[in-house]
C-alpha cells in the first residue's frame, strides 16, 4: 500500500478550521452531526500523525477535538461528563482507566524467535487512557447537543442528505472499482481483493473497507424510511423515492448482511408501534453483551449459520467460517488472560512463534476488546452502547411509549443494528458513540421529566388537604 499523499495530511489539518465554519454559522446539534458526520466520510482513512506523548491524530480523533474546542471556547460551554445513572457511571471511569489494569498484568514480552513482542509499559497505558477518553468524545457532546426530538429528526436528516451526496461516488465506484480513495490522497486502503463481490465491486470511497460503506449506507435507508413515516402526506410520494433510492444504493454495495438488516427493519420501521422498535432495540443489545458467553457454551447455531449462508454463496459460507473458527481461536486466546486482557501489539493474536506472523484475524469489534481488554474492558464498552437503550427500553415501559419521539425509536434501532454488526465487523465508529450519547442524554430527559411530574403530583396531593365529605 502506498503512503498517503500530502493532500490527505492537508484535509486533516484544516478539518478543525471546517469545524470552526461549521460551529460561526449552524446551531450546535447540527454543527456537531455535520463536523464528525462529513469527516467520517471525506477524510482520508489510514493516514494519520504521528505525534510523541499524544496518541495519533486521524479522520476519527480529528473531528471530535475539534468539535469539543469549539464547543468549549467558541460557544463557552460546559459539556457534562457523568451521567445521572449510577451504573453508567462506573461503565464510564472503568471505559477510561481499565488499560491501567491491563498494563500492570502484561509486563512480560510474548515470545517471538524474529524478535518478541514487547511487554506493556506505563507509558503504554497513558497512550490507552487517552485513546479511550478520546473515543467517547461524541458521546458526551451527542448527550449535551443531541438529547431532543428536534435534533435527533436533525441526524436523520443529516443522514438522508449525507447519504444522496455520497452515492454519486459509490455509484461511480462500484462500475469502475474502488478508485476514488486512490485519486485524491495516492493510496488503497484495503485489500483490492475484498471489494470483488457477485461479479462486480463493493464501493469503498473514503472510508476503510466497502462494509463501513454498507453499513454507512443503512443507516441512511432506517433515516429514510423514519423520516417517510413521519412527513407530512404531500412530501411522501418523494420521500418514498429518496428511500427506495438509499434502498437502491446499499443493494449495489454487496453486503449481504446489511441488506437483511434493512428488509428485516423496515416493516418494523413502518408498521410497529414506537414501544415494540425500542423494546426491540434493547434486546438486541442484551443479546450482543452476552453473545462471548453464548459463543463458550455453544448456544449460537454456527453450523446452521453457514449452511444458511452457502444457500446465498459458497463464497459467503467460506468467508463465515472463516470468521467462526477465527473467533473460536481467539477466544481460547482471550481466556488465557481473561479479565484484563493482553494489551495491544497484537499480543491478543495467535502469531507464528518463529516469525511472529499472525495465524488469526481479528474481525468483530467484540473479539478485539475482548482479547485486548479482557472482560472488564469488554463490559464496560458494551455496557455503555447497551445502556442507553435499555434505559429508553424502561421509559418506554414506564409511560407506555406514548412520549417517545419516533427518530428516538429509529437512532436507537439504527444504534442496535450497529451493534449487531460489531460482530462480525469492526464498525464501532465515531456514530456508533454519538448515537449512544444523545440516545443516553433523552433517557434521561425523560426519567427526569417522569421524576418530576411525580413529585409534582405528590405535593399537589399534600398541600390540597384531606378530602372533602360530600353527602349525598
Amino acid at each position: 500500500m502506498a503512503d498517503p499523499n500530502a493532500f490527505a495530511y492537508l484535509m486533516l489539518g484544516l478539518w478543525p478550521l471546517v469545524a470552526y465554519g461549521l460551529f460561526t454559522r449552524l446551531d450546535p446539534a447540527r454543527a456537531l452531526i455535520w463536523t464528525l458526520l462529513a469527516g467520517y466520510l471525506v477524510l482520508p482513512p489510514v493516514a494519520s500523525f504521528n505525534l510523541p506523548v499524544v496518541p495519533d491524530l486521524d479522520k476519527y480523533s480529528i473531528p471530535s477535538l475539534a468539535a469539543l474546542a469549539l464547543a468549549v471556547v467558541l460557544l463557552k460551554d460546559r459539556i457534562p461528563v457523568l451521567p445521572d445513572n449510577w451504573m453508567g457511571r462506573g461503565f464510564l471511569v472503568m471505559f477510561v482507566v481499565s488499560p491501567f489494569a491491563t498494563v500492570l498484568t502484561n509486563p512480560d514480552p510474548v515470545p517471538i524467535v524474529a524478535g518478541d513482542l514487547p511487554g506493556l509499559r506505563i507509558y503504554d497505558s497513558v497512550a490507552a487512557v487517552t485513546n479511550q477518553a478520546i473515543a467517547l468524545l461524541p458521546f458526551f457532546l451527542a448527550r449535551r447537543y443531541l438529547a431532543t426530538p428536534a435534533a435527533m429528526r436533525a441526524l436523520m436528516l443529516a443522514l438522508i442528505a449525507a447519504g444522496l451526496a455520497y452515492s454519486l461516488p459509490m455509484l461511480l465506484e462500484s462500475r469502475l472499482s474502488p478508485q476514488i480513495n486512490v485519486w485524491v490522497y495516492g493510496f488503497f486502503q484495503h485489500d483490492f481483493f475484498q471489494t470483488i463481490r457477485f461479479g462486480g465491486y463493493r464501493p469503498v470511497v473514503f472510508l476503510p473497507h466497502g462494509l463501513w460503506v454498507a453499513f454507512f449506507a443503512l443507516m441512511c435507508v432506517i433515516a429514510a424510511l423514519v423520516v417517510l413515516r413521519e412527513g407530512p402526506a404531500p412530501a411522501r410520494p418523494r420521500q418514498l423515492v429518496v428511500a427506495l433510492y438509499l434502498l437502491a444504493v446499499l443493494v449495489i454495495c454487496k453486503s449481504a448482511g446489511a441488506l437483511v438488516y434493512a428488509l428485516a427493519l423496515a416493516p418494523l420501521l413502518l408498521l410497529a408501534g414506537r414501544r415494540a422498535q425500542v423494546m426491540l432495540a434493547a434486546g438486541l443489545a442484551v443479546v450482543v453483551m452476552i453473545y462471548p458467553m453464548l459463543r463458550e457454551a455453544g448456544l449460537i447455531p454456527v453450523d446452521d449459520l453457514v449452511s444458511y449462508a452457502q444457500g446465498i454463496s459458497a463464497d459467503r459460507a467460506h468467508s463465515l467460517q472463516f470468521r467462526f473458527d477465527n473467533e473460536d481461536a481467539l477466544l481460547a486466546r482471550a481466556q488465557e488472560r481473561p479479565w484484563f486482557g493482553w494489551g495491544g501489539y497484537g499480543r491478543n493474536l495467535i502469531l507464528d512463534p518463529v516469525t511472529g506472523q499472525a495465524w488469526t484475524i481479528a474481525d468483530g469489534a467484540w473479539i478485539i476488546a475482548l482479547g485486548i481488554y479482557g472482560w472488564m474492558g469488554y463490559i464496560v464498552q458494551y455496557g455503555l452502547l447497551s445502556l442507553p437503550l435499555i434505559l429508553l427500553a424502561r421509559e418506554a415501559l414506564v409511560q407506555h411509549g406514548a412520549r417517545l419521539s419516533p427518530y428516538a425509536c429509529g437512532l436507537a434501532l439504527i444504534l442496535a443494528v450497529n451493534m449487531v454488526d460489531m460482530l462480525p465487523n469492526a464498525t464501532l465508529i465515531p456514530l456508533t458513540w454519538l448515537m449512544a450519547g444523545a440516545l443516553w442524554g433523552y433517557a434521561e430527559a425523560l426519567a427526569r421529566a417522569r421524576r418530576g411530574a411525580k413529585a409534582a403530583l405528590w405535593r399537589g396531593g399534600l398541600h390540597a388537604g384531606p378530602p372533602s365529605r360530600t353527602v349525598i
